[in-house]
Order: C-alpha cells, then structure tokens, then sequence
C-alpha cells in the first residue's frame, strides 16, 4: 500500500472519525435533530444544552460528541467517568473550561455520587461549591463557572441517576446500523486506506458486523490482511478472499462470534434452552456477566436469538435453527 510516510496508523485511526453531520453515516434520525439544535444555538449565540448519548458500545457516541463540538466551533474536553474520583478533579477540570467549550464524560453512569452532586449544580447554575477544610474550620467557596455544553455517553442508561439525567436537555439514544449505512462505512474505510474493495465484499462485512461501525471497521482491516498475505500485489478485495477472511476469523454469516456460540450453547446444553440467571449463565462459560449484558446481549436480543424473562435468559426456536440444534 503506498502512503505517505509520515500518515501513521494513528493518523488512520483518527481519519476514519467523520468531523462534521455531513460526513457522519447512519442515524439520520439523530443527525436532524441535532443539526436543528445545533444551527438554533447558534443563531441565538448560546451555547447547546447538555447532551446525553446512549446505546451499545461501538455505534459512534464519541465520535457524535466530537462532531457536535466541532459544529458548535467550541474546544473539546474529554475524561472518563472512573477517572473523576475525587471532587478537586473535577474542579480543576470545570475551571479550565472557556464559554462555550464542550466536556465529554465518557461512562456518565460510573460517576462517583459525590462527583455526581456536584455536577448538579454546575450543570443547571454554571457554578459549583467546593469545602476546604475540616471540622471546624471548614469553609466553602463558591466558583462561577462560564457557559458550557457537557456531553455525558453511557452503554447503560438505566444505571444514571435521575437527578442527573433530568439535566440533560437533549437526549438521544443510538440503533444498531442497517446493512446499507454500513456498507457505506465500510467503503468510506477503504478509501482512508487506499484499499479497494468491491461492492459484494463490502456488503459482506457489512452484514456480519453486528450492525455496529467499530466491528465493520475492524473487520475490514482483518480482511485487508489477508488479502495482502494472499497476494502481496493485490491492491482490491473480492468476495472469495472476504468470505475466506471472515470465516478464518469465526464470524458466521449473522455476525455471531466464538463467545456468542458459547452463550447460545451454554444455555441449550446446560440449562435446557433457558430460563437462566445471568450470573449463572456468565459463570457457566466463564465470561464477566457486564460484558455479556453490555456487549453481548443487546445484539442476540435485537436479532431474535434470546429473550429475557422475569425468570432469566431464554434462546428462541431461531438460535435452534441457526445451531443446527434439534429441540428437545
């Protein structure tokens, strides 16, 4: 592949993130949205309300919350919920923001409670009280802070405090992509890395990304690989080498992997096709229960493989079908 020696893969990593609505693939509906709150802003000179960004990892809240940042001309300020243990971190964070500058909360729903608290009120009155000292001589100091627009992504809605979501004037929640806006992902990551790749290949990887960018782009640059290895000439990928690829890699033809074969099996073999616990069923195939509900679970749900009862998890007569698998 020629490129310039200078573009380094982090350079790649970095370009593949759309900076403008315009650029960004999928979910439309929240790119209308946004871009009528955004322009009213700023008309108005004001800054945007506070966002909240929320669905299953991998479907681009970062990448949105940059975007958004970068429509509104403001600087962007990013920190990981789990970082902010204590209340100083914070602070210091807040001081240091200009008018209009965007802070990105990666993980909101982990937020310490004291952290929480105080972004109470820095949120709703641009200000926040911070104590210095003990016991008796103890005192607070107030510190007004400039106008500014907190961006707040979470996998888990449900888990984020109601005090604090009800801060959040826009609230949106990403879907899982359709084929066709992946395929477009996927072409678009070809052309970052001036590597072709024909319309059946992208489709391919495309339906067997889960219906989430971060898996098609991975799976393109898997692909890649192997074409490469296979013909160091090549300079395009084809179908045959794409379908090879995937099925080296265990990615079947819903995009299900090694860890959800052990799921769906776990349940059918071991718990008679369900209803189970979660723990139960995590312990059972030794994987975190959080990263099953989290990672797993919403894309088995969204296809039809499991379903949840008050009793536990159950698979359906489509996981039966697609295992091969005779009910018993």
């Amino acid at each position: 592949m020629e490129k310039n020696e200078d573009f380094t893969l982090i350079e790649y990593d970095k370009s593949l993130r759309p900076k403008r609505l315009k650029d960004y693939i999928g979910q439309n509906d929240i790119k209308e949205m946004l871009n009528i709150y955004i322009k009213t802003a700023l008309k108005r000179e004001e800054t945007l309300d506070h966002v909240l960004l929320y669905g299953p990892p991998g479907l681009g809240k970062t990448t949105l919350a940059n975007i958004i940042a970068n429509e509104m001309g403001a600087n962007w300020h990013s920190v990981t919920a789990p970082s902010l243990d204590r209340v100083g971190d914070l602070a210091a964070i807040l001081s240091s923001l200009d008018a209009g500058d965007v802070l990105f909360i990666d993980e909101i729903h982990r937020l310490p409670k004291v952290i929480e608290e105080v972004l109470y009120s820095a949120m709703e009155d641009y200000s926040i009280d911070i104590i210095v000292g003990k016991d008796t001589t103890a005192s607070t100091i107030k510190i007004d802070l400039p106008p500014f627009t907190l961006i707040g992504a979470t996998t888990r809605c449900g888990d984020i405090s109601a005090p604090l979501r009800d801060r959040f004037g826009i609230v949106q929640q990403l879907d899982y992509y359709n084929d066709e806006d992946l395929q477009q992902i996927v072409k678009r990551t070809s052309n970052v890395f001036n590597y072709a790749i024909d319309d059946e290949s992208s489709l391919e990887i495309a339906r067997r990304s889960r219906g989430t960018p971060r898996v098609a782009n991975r799976l393109f640059r898997r692909v890649r690989d192997f074409a490469q290895f296979m013909d160091e000439k090549s300079a395009e990928i084809h179908l045959d080498v794409t379908k090879l690829s995937l099925q080296k890699l265990n990615i079947d033809t819903e995009g299900l992997n090694q860890t959800d074969y052990k799921y769906l099996k776990a349940i059918i073999e071991r718990f008679n096709g369900g209803p189970v616990g979660l723990n139960a069923l995590s312990a059972s195939i030794s994987e975190d229960p959080i990263t099953l509900e989290d990672v797993y679970e919403p894309y088995l749900l969204q296809r039809g493989f499991i379903i949840r009862t008050p009793r536990g998890r159950m698979v359906t007569e489509k996981t039966y079908q697609h295992l091969g698998i005779d009910k018993k």
